[in-house]
């Protein structure tokens, strides 16, 4: 057999995937290479590192093979596969679709909407392309799977996540456990080369061109950016902060709207000497009694509220407030002051910051659920999805419970006068 030479160049974020060993969501405006330097990297790892087990995803199994797996057959490992070296099988009851190396390497293929399929890997490095689609419980899902290499096999365990940008408040965006780098269309050698745009690069940029609005600036562009007619404009990176411990005169908030087949929103608030609010701790969840959240509310905090701020439902309050030994306040419930007073909240103040903040790692637990119906599942999550009906000159009434408690508790401070709330009963503050 006569050895294959086969050269490849790479630029930018993919050349950073070469020489690192970290895990890494690489983001980029469409057309970048993304996809197929990621493989060839992949495809080096197994070849240089006998015996390496490796998973390539997708949130929908069927949607590989007509985009990551013909990108890997014809462009990256078409000339192993011609010798001989890599031969796919296409799995069994017992064992998934794999590609196989003569050195014992190994690439599983599948879709999380199949896990039974895929879930019983174990494996080196995990390759998931389009990411965008993934929730939060997905790569925590996927990570239980780093697990079980062999001391010959590539050294480290990783995951690797290529992805169009999205919201600004997708979990790929606002996760600090997993670097983020961007690629750029100059950095795919077949769209510009030689410090000019090939013919293709020219062809495809026109293609680009052509987009509008919210799709322009993602796929075009690259920017993680909201949907068009978002209503409040939330920017992770100016309204996001990590957690801390407020000092103990920090004046206490709690908000709550009522939910059951919807979730039960649960925040609770500090507001700092300045009257900037921050939002501390969050439950986000369905299918639960309000007897039940309220022992997790007293579970999770050991700060007195100076205001329980709930929705209007009666029974549901009468139990809240019986639970907690304290009274509740009637929330502040009209529509468009309450969102104006959010959005004022949301700008800079003169001082150059805002007057409202999202601590990280607010939520209790995620709401499976929730996750896997592609729902929102915490506050921040509501910020992206959260849009004006033109029609009604109203926002769209769904997806919003978190929004509606942010908006009863911005109410509470900005649009009624502070009120004392005087508790019936020991809370063990």
């Amino acid at each position: 057999m006569t050895d294959t030479l086969v050269q490849v160049e790479v630029r930018g974020a993919i050349k950073e995937l070469f020489r690192s060993t970290d895990s890494m969501t690489i983001s980029g405006p469409a057309g970048t290479g993304k996809s197929m330097g990621a493989l060839f990297w992949l495809h080096m790892m197994l070849l240089r590192h006998p015996g390496t087990r490796a998973l390539v995803v997708r949130k929908v199994a069927r949607s590989l093979t007509g985009t990551t797996l013909t990108t890997y057959r014809e462009k990256v490992a078409k000339e192993a596969i011609q010798a001989g070296i890599v031969h796919f099988y296409g799995g069994s009851p017992s064992e998934p679709a794999a590609f196989r190396y003569d050195n014992g390497s190994r690439i599983v293929v599948g879709g999380l909407d199949e896990p039974q399929k895929i879930m019983g890997s174990e494996v080196s490095i995990i390759l998931i392309d389009e990411a965008i689609e993934t929730t939060t419980r997905d790569i925590n899902m996927l990570r239980t799977r780093l697990r079980g290499a062999t001391a010959a096999a590539y050294p480290h365990y990783r995951m690797v996540l290529l992805t169009n940008p999205g919201p600004p408040t997708h979990h790929l965006k606002i996760r600090t456990d997993i670097r983020l780098l961007y690629s750029r269309h100059e950095d795919n050698p077949s769209l510009y080369q030689n410090g000019k745009w090939t013919e293709e690069g020219l062809r495809y940029k026109a293609e680009l061109d052509l987009l509008t609005g919210v799709e322009r600036q993602r796929l075009r562009d690259g920017r993680w950016v909201a949907s068009e007619g978002v209503i409040f404009e939330f920017d992770p990176a100016v309204h996001l902060v990590d957690r801390f411990d407020p000092p103990g005169d920090w004046d206490t908030l709690w908000g709550v709207d009522f939910g059951f087949t919807n979730p039960l929103s649960w925040i609770e608030s500090v507001v700092d000497p300045d009257g900037r609010l921050y939002v501390a701790r969050e439950i986000y969840k369905t299918k639960t009694t309000v007897d039940v959240h309220a022992a997790r509310m007293r579970e999770l905090s050991d700060r007195r509220p100076s205001a329980i701020v709930c929705d209007h439902q009666a029974e549901n309050r009468a139990v809240l407030a019986r639970e907690l030994g304290m009274d509740t306040t009637a929330a502040h419930k009209t529509v468009s002051d309450g969102i104006q007073a959010v959005q004022r909240r949301l700008r800079p103040a003169e001082d150059g910051r805002p007057r409202l903040f999202v601590m990280r790692d607010t939520l209790d637990t995620v709401d499976d659920s929730l996750a896997d119906a592609g729902k929102p599942t915490c506050l921040v999550e509501e910020f992206a999805t959260y849009v004006w009906d033109v029609r009604k000159e109203a926002p769209v009434k769904q997806d919003d419970h978190a929004l509606d408690n942010l908006r009863y508790l911005v109410a509470h401070l900005d649009l009624v006068p502070r009120r004392e709330v005087q508790a019936v009963g020991s809370f063990g503050w």
